[in-house]
This record gives C-alpha cells, structure tokens and sequence, in this order.
C-alpha cells in the first residue's frame, strides 16, 4: 500500500524521479507540512505518555520518502552536523554547580557505565547472533564477528536527557531535585563517553594498517597503532576544546552586546572549534563538547549572560536538531529492510534494558550516594535518542573496515547492524517511556532535602 507522501509527490515526479523532479515550491510546502506534523504528533505521543521524538521518529518511518535522493555519504555527513550540535548543547547542560556533592559519582556512572554496558552488550550480541546479524545463534562457532558487535554495543551506550526528563516530566514533584540533576549530567556526559569508546573499538579493530591488509603478525602493531590515534583524538579534541572555551568567553565578553547574538556566538564557536579540533588531529565531538562544558560553567561581564541564558537561546536550535535526525532517520529507513534484523534487534533491546544497564549501575552502587530506590530508577533510565541513530551511520562504513568478517555477509552484516540499532532506540523509547512515570510513582521517591545527607548506598 502506497503512503501517503508517495500519493502526494507521485504526479510531480512522474516523469522525472527524483527530487531534482520536484519544483522548489513544492519542496518547501512538504517541509513545512512535515514539520507541522510532528508537532501534532508529539502533542499525541505526550498524551499517550511516550517520548515526543518516538513519535516524530515513526512519523517520518510511516511517510518513507523515497524521493530524497539523499546517498548514504550525504546522509552520514547531516548526522555529523546534527551530531556536533547536539553535543555541544550537551555540554552547555553539564551544569557542574548544579552536581555538587556527587559530580564523582555522576563522572563515573557516566563513563564507567557507558564501558561496562557496551562490553556486556557487545559481548552477548557477539555470542547470540548470527554472522550477518539476521538469526539468533547462541554459541560462539556461528556468531557476528566481535568488532562489529562491539560497534553497535558502543552506539547504543548514549542515553537521551530529553527523553528521560520529558517522560519523568508529569511525575517532576515526585521525583528528588538532586536525582534529577544526575540524570540530566549522566545524559550529557555518556555522548562523548560512547564517543569515545566507538573510536576506540573502530581503531582496535581495523582490518587495514597503512593501506595495507594486516595479517596475525601485525595485530599487535594495529592494536598499538589504533591506540595512538585514539589517544591523539582524544588529546588534540581536549587541547581544542579548551582553547575555544575561553575564546568563547573573550567573544561574549567583548564582541555579544545583546543576548539575542549569543545564538551566533555559540554556533559560530561550535564550527569553528569542530573543524579547528579535525584540522589538528583531534575528535571535533569532544571539543565542542568541552567548550559547552567550560562556556556554561563560567561567569561573563554581562551579569545577563550565564548558563540559563546560554541553554535557552539554544534549545529551540538544539530541538530542532534532534527532531531533524529523527525525521530525516525515519524518512530514508526502508520498513522492509528492518524484518531480516528484527528478532537480534528485539533480543538487543532486552539485554540493554534487562541486563546491561542495570548491572552497569549495580556495579557502581558502592559508590553512589544514592539509595537502591533511586538507583532501580537510574537504571531504568536509559533511553536512547539521536547520538545512537546518528552514530548508525557511521557502523555501516565502519564494518567493512573490520576484521574478521566474511566478505560474503559485509554488506547485510553492515544494513542489518543500523537496523538493529533503529529497533533498539524503538522498543526502548516505548517500553521505558510508558514505564518510567509508572516505576517512579511505586518507588514513592519524595523530593526532601534531606536526602543529600544520606550516607553512601543506603536502602530506600
């Protein structure tokens, strides 16, 4: 059956398909409508108590453009750009101040659990699914090879803030201010925390070395040389971040004499500081993310100008970002290629849910100083929103690249790893999105002050 945005364009690409085949009026009045569209839809999705984005998300899956004309390379450069964004907005919301107390605990739980749920992931999803990823085979004879589930593990390690504060939004005045504050930390943090660890699986498992194949003998010399790249990655990506951090503060300082310019300043910060950290050798994600960090935990001469002001002329930029990748993800995924990748997807969905993120928190209880109640909700708190989708992209040009692979079942092995990862963000946003209001009235966490006080792992 025909959707509904193939009888719309169906006369306008008649005898020309494609979307050069569509006047550019008719381009703009289908943006707009999509974009009224997923107003009306995240009003709705609200109302049914799931994220907005799992809405907007399966509107652009149900429309399925197949018109775009958009290559996988151009498609993979927008999430990029949609990318760098989103984590440089995440790093204007790692408010420090507002972590006090526990900014260890949040650090760890970021980082450390961003590793411990992408090994155990990896780990189960090596040894459950088939070389292609499009069977469950449970042993270790038959299974995808490692790299390549590490990949995907790493992808999905990103939780989403807004997702989780939007759904925890109609229970707020239960839900403890300091455990709020965690979340939205932790959310930030783990971007560049999976970031980083999808950089340092792709470079541990590259197949080539210099151009050349690698053989046994060499891994050791890959294993070291992927190190060092991600060393000088990471390195050059804090050197440049930290540089433009206070050169933000020199611009807004002396140059931003109005609030309504600091959205120029902090975009025109971001690119720079992205293409200065790529030009040096570094990760242009983390420097951007460490310039939010440094610009909104800073005090500037214009006493109007400080981490609220900063969040709010840029969070419509940052929502309309998100909403973007969402849409466009939806738009260029083909509904029939997600079946082959859908029972390893629904069997991901579950580990993560069940198994990984639970017992990355559970291994760090000894260090919260958050009560088992509160931390059943952390753990529960793990959607994933726009970083896996976008990192998707980059999977399907990686993979190739991995040893270990059949040449024979690269290029299903490639589509069905962002098929999986799709799954993975659905079932995830709907499932934790209709429980998490649900879990968090049974816990009966009350918003006291008193909690700060309370000592290390104590029971709820």
């Amino acid at each position: 059956m025909p959707s509904l945005a193939a009888l719309i364009l169906k006369p306008l690409v008649a005898k020309a398909p494609g979307l050069n085949a569509i006047p550019i009026e008719a381009q703009l009045l289908f943006i707009g409508l999509l974009f009224l569209g997923t107003l009306a839809i995240s009003r709705f999705s609200i109302k049914l108590g799931v994220p907005a984005i799992l809405g907007v998300l399966l509107l652009g899956l149900g429309i399925n453009v197949n018109y775009l004309d958009v290559t996988h390379n151009q498609a993979n450069e927008l999430f990029i750009f949609g990318l760098a964004l989103l984590l440089f907005y995440a790093g204007l919301k790692t408010d420090i101040k507002a972590i006090r107390g526990f900014l260890e605990y949040g650090v760890v739980l970021a980082v450390g659990g961003v590793l411990v749920s992408s090994v155990m992931l990896g780990g189960l999803l090596w040894f459950l699914s088939s070389p292609a990823g499009n069977a469950i085979t449970p042993g270790v004879n038959n299974s995808m090879p490692i790299g390549a589930a590490l990949l995907i593990a790493a992808c999905l390690g990103s939780t989403d803030a807004g997702a989780t504060i939007s759904v925890l939004a109609r229970v707020q005045p239960a839900l403890p201010k300091r455990l709020q504050h965690l979340l939205e930390f932790e959310s930030s943090v783990n971007d560049p925390s999976a970031l980083l660890v999808f950089g340092l699986v792709g470079g541990l498992f590259l197949r080539t070395f210099s151009g050349q194949v690698t053989t046994d003998a060499a891994l050791e010399q890959v294993a070291l040389s992927g190190l060092r790249d991600f060393m000088q990655q990471v390195g050059g990506g804090l050197i440049a971040g930290a540089l433009f951090g206070y050169v933000a503060k020199f611009v807004i300082d002396h140059l931003a004499y109005e609030r309504s310019q600091l959205l120029i300043v902090a975009i025109s910060i971001a690119f720079v500081d992205y293409g200065c950290a790529h030009f040096l050798g570094g990760s242009g994600f983390i420097a951007v993310y460490l310039t939010g960090v440094l610009m909104t935990n800073m005090t500037y001469r214009h006493s109007e100008i400080n981490h609220e002001s900063l969040q709010e002329v840029l969070l419509p930029f940052n929502t309309m970002t998100e909403i973007t990748i969402f849409l466009m993800f939806g738009l260029l995924v083909d509904p029939l290629e997600l079946w082959p990748a859908l029972p390893v997807g629904l069997i991901t969905a579950a580990v993560l849910m069940f198994v990984a993120r639970p017992i990355s928190v559970l291994i760090l209880q000894p260090l919260s100083p958050f009560s088992r109640r509160e931390s059943v909700l952390i753990a529960w708190c793990g959607l994933r929103g726009a970083v896996p989708l976008a990192l998707s992209y980059k999977v399907v040009s990686e993979i190739p690249q991995l040893r270990g692979i059949d040449p024979a079942v690269v290029s299903s092995l490639a589509q069905n790893a962002q098929s999986i990862i799709f799954i993975v963000v659905v079932v995830n946003l709907l499932v934790q999105g209709l429980t998490l209001p649900r879990l968090c009235s049974r816990l009966q966490l009350q918003p006291r002050e008193q909690l700060g006080n309370r000592g290390n792992g104590a029971v709820g």
